[in-house]
């Protein structure tokens, strides 16, 4: 999935002109024409997710620098390119210190507007992974720090932003690296308790002997080795929350007296006299089924309502392709940094690969990728052979039914660096078979199916390209492939609608 382009110009002709070249670069774009509606876009409830703003300086109404103003108010961390005529090097210099990350002359040439969105998005894609740990770190991350632009989040984040605003217990069920963590500490950032601790203790991690110790606290001398007082994750998190990662791994002996806890609002330590109250917020987390460990007998049913309140499934990685671009991105800003390494982007060939890869370790398995081809790379643009694991997981274009693939470099400028790569077929060619199983004619439209999906992937998300090759208008393309039932394929361009 492409980056996402707000462009704000009063003049219909320059507006197209940008529109055009930030469409040959291969980023989605949004177009205004007016200061007004581009905040209004950029601060509505529903409002498209926008990557960076192109932005005239010289408008009726709310000019430039209201735009730059309002967007500084409204806390939003959106790089915008400025666009001025000559002899506006004043406004230029007062806009760069109102906020904006790089300024061009109009008329603007591809090369120098592709340069500056590259570079823009590059910082942002910085910026927000420093945000994101210092956030984690400090207890306040929200679900803005959540990357993300597939349709299989959306019903999960909506889910979830509703219960951060009240202290319903929720279980969150979801594939080992998913970052379910990432979203417990977002409920927490999101609510009234954000100012208070949030606690995450790793259930599978704890011996069995001392689940109790470490959930409720114990005296001193309770038990050998018990050689001073300690009180227990459900105090420490007292006002705030408390996050049991794997809970489906607690010992069912440790089970009873947590169901008792979140009953009676009170735990009572090993070796105590008396319960303490406590006032927690329950997030819990597993990689497991639970009502199937409830059917073992594994987990215990009475428990398993307490904690089942309001359930959150996060997809896995190959549910959502589309975020992978997004993710790498970030990955690769974060980690260049943290090693002081010169790497300033991915091949194409490299992404349209890494997106087609099943992952069954999701996020924290392509984190980590990337963090080993960072560091083990001797060039300065990381590339298949930075990837050991794809040449153990060839996948062929025609084994990809579902998932869109808009990853040619200019999808990714700030993960694709240098001038556009040349359109080329990848590695492994697929042929169009015609018969079917029972050696009958296949159906045209099922030929037609297959034929966009290999042209999208062999011109690697050019839509503009794609149509332009198979000789159909751009609006006729996302009618197919909405008619096939391809999500997430940025059929809202401004091409289309503008």
């Amino acid at each position: 999935m492409a980056a996402s382009i707000l462009i704000a110009d009063d003049d219909a002709v320059a507006r197209r002109l940008v529109e055009n070249m930030v469409q040959k670069c291969g980023y989605e774009t949004v177009v205004v024409d007016s200061g007004d509606a581009a905040i209004a876009t950029l601060t509505a409830p529903d409002a498209p997710a926008i990557d960076a703003v192109i932005l005239d300086l010289v408008m009726p109404g709310l000019d430039g620098m209201g735009v730059l103003a309002k967007i500084r108010e409204a806390g939003l961390s959106i790089p915008v390119i400025v666009q001025t005529a000559h002899g506006g090097i004043d406004n230029v210099i007062s806009a760069m210190r109102a906020g904006a990350a790089d300024f061009v002359v109009k008329p603007v040439g591809v090369e120098r507007l592709q340069v500056s969105l590259r570079n823009a998005l590059n910082t942002s894609a910085l910026k927000g992974e420093l945000q994101r740990i210092r956030h984690s770190r400090e207890g306040r991350l929200t679900f803005s720090d959540i990357i993300t632009r597939a349709e299989a989040m959306t019903p999960v984040m909506r889910a979830a932003q509703k219960a951060a605003n009240s202290a319903i217990p929720v279980l969150i069920e979801g594939e080992s690296g998913v970052g379910k963590e990432m979203f417990a500490r977002a409920i927490h950032g999101s609510g009234e308790r954000k100012a208070k601790p949030f606690v995450a203790v790793n259930c599978g991690a704890i011996p069995d002997n001392l689940v109790e110790s470490i959930l409720f606290g114990h005296e001193k001398g309770a038990f050998t080795g018990a050689t001073e007082r300690h009180m227990g994750k459900f105090v420490e998190a007292h006002g705030g929350t408390l996050f049991l990662d794997e809970v489906s791994e607690l010992p069912l002996t440790a089970q009873v007296k947590l169901l008792r806890a979140l009953q009676e609002g009170a735990v009572e330590a090993v070796g105590g006299r008396k319960p303490v109250k406590v006032d927690v917020r329950i997030i819990s987390a597993t990689n497991r089924k639970l009502l199937e460990r409830v059917k073992q007998g594994h987990f215990r049913e009475d428990l398993f309502y307490r904690l089942h309140v309001l359930p959150l499934t996060i997809p896995s990685l190959r549910a959502r392709r589309e975020d992978i671009p997004h993710l790498l991105r970030h990955f690769l800003a974060r980690f260049a940094a943290e090693e002081n390494r010169p790497i300033t982007g991915i091949s194409g060939e490299a992404v349209a690969h890494l997106a087609q890869l099943d992952w069954p370790g999701n996020i924290r398995q392509l984190e980590n990728a990337v963090y080993r081809a960072v560091v083990m790379s001797d060039g300065d643009q990381l590339d298949i052979a930075d990837f050991p694991l794809l040449a153990s997981q060839p996948h062929p274009v025609t084994d990809i039914p579902t998932a869109p693939l808009m990853l040619e470099p200019a999808a990714m400028p700030s993960v694709v660096s240098g001038n556009e790569i040349p359109i080329a077929p990848l590695p492994a060619v697929g042929t169009l078979a015609m018969l079917t199983a029972t050696g009958d004619v296949r159906a045209l439209e099922d030929m037609e199916n297959e034929i966009i999906r290999f042209a999208i992937s062999h011109y690697r998300g050019q839509m503009s390209e794609v149509a332009r090759r198979l000789k159909i208008g751009r609006s006729t393309l996302y009618r197919k492939l909405d008619e096939a039932g391809v999500p997430g394929h940025g059929g809202k361009s401004g091409e289309e609608t503008h």
